[in-house]
C-alpha cells in the first residue's frame, strides 16, 4: 500500500516540505533541517503550537492536553502530533536566537560512562575531530537507533567546553536503549547522533534568573549554570532542584561546590518524598519544587525563569507563574517525557 505524501508550507520561513501522511509534521520539518519551536514531542508542553492557515490535519491519538478546546477552535494545532490529511500551510513562531545553529547527523563514540545514581548514567560522547557540534546552552541531541527510532537527551556540558558532550541518561523500565546503555554498551561503543535541537536556550540578560529542575532536568540547567558562572556572568541565579529523595540529587556536591565558588549562585534542593531533613544540609527543603520556588519569590515580574523536567512540573509552572507577573517571553521551559515504545 502506497503512503500518501503532502506538501506543507512553513511560514514565515517560506519553506515547503514533503510530509508522509503517517509522519508528524514536526518530525518531517526537523528531518528537513527546520529547527521549529518544540520541546516534549508528546503533546504536553505546547511549544510546537502553530496556526493552521490552510488544509486539514488529524491526531492519531486524539487532541492532547497541550492544546485547549478554544485554541483548537481558533485554528491552532500541535505539530508534534498533527498528521496531514491534505496539503497544508502553517504559521510557526520564529526563534531568532537559534537560527544560526546547524543541525548535523554525526557518528560519535562513548568516551566515558559514570553511574551518578542507581538509575542515572553520565555519558560523555566524543565526536570526530573534524566535525565539531556548535550548540547553545540548553539544547539537546537525538541518539539515532535502528528502525528510525530516536531518543532525546539534553546536553549537560556548556558550549565553551564541548570537546566531550555530556549527557545524563535515566534508566527507563522497558526502555531498550537505556537498558543497553546500562548493561551492554561500553566505552568505545559507536553511536549516531543528530543535533543540536530545541529552542530551550539560555539568553544573556541582567535580570535575576530562577532555574528549576525536576530529576534529570538538571542536565540542560547544568549547561546553563556553567555557561553563566564560567563565563563571568554577574546575574543573580537561584537554582532549585526537585527530586524524590536525597539519592536522586545525583550531583548535589558539585552544585554546592559551585555555590562556594560563585557568590551570585544560590541553591535549594527540594525533596517531595522525604519526611525529615538532615540538619547538616540546610539547603534542602520539603515539598514540590515549583511551589517552594514560588514561595521564595512570590513576585516574578523581574525574573527570567528556566524550567526543565517532567510534564507535570512544566504544566504546573505554566499554569501558576504568569499570575505572579512572569511574562510569556521570560518563561523558558523544556518538558521531559518518555519516548513511546
Amino acid at each position: 500500500m502506497t503512503t500518501r505524501e503532502y506538501q506543507v508550507r512553513i511560514e514565515p520561513h517560506g519553506r515547503t516540505i514533503t510530509v508522509p501522511e503517517s509522519r508528524a509534521v514536526l518530525d518531517a520539518a526537523l528531518a528537513a533541517g527546520l529547527n521549529l519551536p518544540h520541546s516534549c514531542k508528546s503533546g504536553h508542553c505546547a511549544s510546537c503550537r502553530a496556526r493552521l492557515l490552510a488544509g486539514t490535519i488529524h491526531y492519531p491519538n486524539g487532541r492532547t492536553a497541550g492544546l485547549t478546546e478554544q485554541e483548537a477552535r481558533d485554528g491552532y494545532v500541535l505539530l508534534c502530533q498533527a498528521r496531514a490529511q491534505s496539503d497544508l500551510a502553517v504559521e510557526v513562531r520564529l526563534i531568532a536566537n537559534v537560527e544560526d545553529v546547524e543541525i548535523k547527523t554525526l557518528p560519535c563514540r562513548i568516551a566515558k560512562l559514570r553511574r551518578l545514581a542507581p538509575d542515572v548514567m553520565q555519558v560523555f560522547l566524543r565526536l570526530p575531530a573534524v566535525e565539531p557540534l556548535r550548540f547553545k546552552a540548553g539544547q539537546y541531541l537525538d541518539v539515532l537507533l535502528e528502525g528510525g527510532r530516536r531518543r532525546s537527551f539534553s546536553i549537560a556540558s556548556p558550549p565553551h567546553d564541548s570537546d566531550l558532550l555530556e549527557l545524563h541518561v535515566r534508566r527507563v523500565a522497558g526502555g531498550g536503549f537505556t537498558a543497553a546503555l546500562f548493561d551492554q554498551l561500553h566505552e568505545g561503543s559507536l553511536l549516531r547522533i543528530e543535533g543540536p535541537i530545541g529552542q530551550f536556550v539560555y539568553v544573556e540578560r541582567s535580570a535575576p534568573a530562577l532555574l528549576i529542575a525536576g530529576g534529570t532536568g538538571f542536565a540542560p540547567l547544568k549547561s546553563m549554570i556553567r555557561h553563566m558562572v564560567e563565563r563571568d556572568s554577574k546575574r543573580d541565579i537561584h537554582f532549585y532542584w526537585g527530586a524524590r529523595l536525597p539519592v536522586d540529587l545525583y550531583e548535589e556536591s558539585l552544585v554546592l561546590d559551585w555555590v562556594r565558588q560563585y557568590p551570585q549562585l544560590r541553591f535549594s534542593a527540594v525533596l517531595s518524598e522525604a519526611t525529615t531533613l538532615d540538619p547538616a544540609a540546610p539547603h534542602r527543603r520539603l515539598g514540590w519544587v515549583h511551589e517552594v520556588a514560588l514561595a521564595d519569590h512570590p513576585a516574578l515580574g523581574a525574573f527570567d525563569v528556566y524550567a526543565a523536567g517532567p510534564p507535570a512540573l512544566i504544566e504546573a509552572i505554566r499554569a501558576t507563574y504568569p499570575a505572579r507577573g512572569l511574562t510569556e517571553d521570560r518563561l523558558h521551559f523544556d518538558s521531559f517525557d518518555y519516548a513511546p515504545a
